[in-house]
């Protein structure tokens, strides 16, 4: 699989990986201490071939992936689940799997242009995304298998509403994920 934007990675492990699995340019940042000359680099690849931020799942991975969305806001985001990301207590890019990682890159999302509302906090209630036993789990789940990742409620529905993902979408992968419970 080729992808033609850019993705940016954290470290020169995680860009192994991902050219394990696809054929892609990749960007590392190096830890969330960015050196300006990555900085030019990014906005470069941004603004001629678009970048997809493909950072680990844990709270550093978090942290640089926020202040890469704060300057590149239309980037499109990729995520792997801790769960993916995992090998000897280590979390990273660099763990997940060529199927992961091939998943993770095909579901990149990009934030929709006009702001919507599709989703509220209510909806994530009524289908046991929030304020209750298990939603967690349940988000995660879901995250992993809509291709937005792991977010507390708030955070996720609003990846939900940024990404532009239908009801329909929603309800089918709640359905799939129902069966297997």
């Amino acid at each position: 699989m080729r992808i033609k934007e850019v993705i940016v990675v954290e470290g020169r492990d995680d860009t192994a990986a991902v050219k394990q699995a696809v054929k892609a340019e990749t960007i590392e940042t190096h830890g969330y201490g960015i050196k300006k000359e990555t900085w030019l680099r990014i906005e470069k690849a941004y603004e001629e071939k678009g970048i997809i931020i493909f950072t680990d799942p844990d709270f550093a991975g978090t942290q640089i992936r926020k202040r890469l969305t704060q300057r590149f806001p239309k980037a499109g985001q990729a995520y792997l689940s801790q769960k993916d990301a995992l090998k000897s207590g280590d979390i990273g890019i660099e763990n997940a799997s060529v199927e992961s990682i091939c998943g993770a890159l095909e579901k990149a999302h990009y934030t929709m242009e006009e702001a919507r509302e599709e989703f509220s906090m209510e909806d994530l209630s009524k289908y046991g995304l929030a304020r209750g036993e298990g939603s967690a789990g349940r988000r995660d789940r879901l995250g992993k298998a809509l291709g937005i990742g792991y977010g507390n409620s708030k955070r996720f529905l609003a990846r939900l509403n940024q990404y532009g993902i239908t009801r329909e979408e929603l309800l089918r992968e709640l359905e799939k994920l129902e069966r297997r419970e």
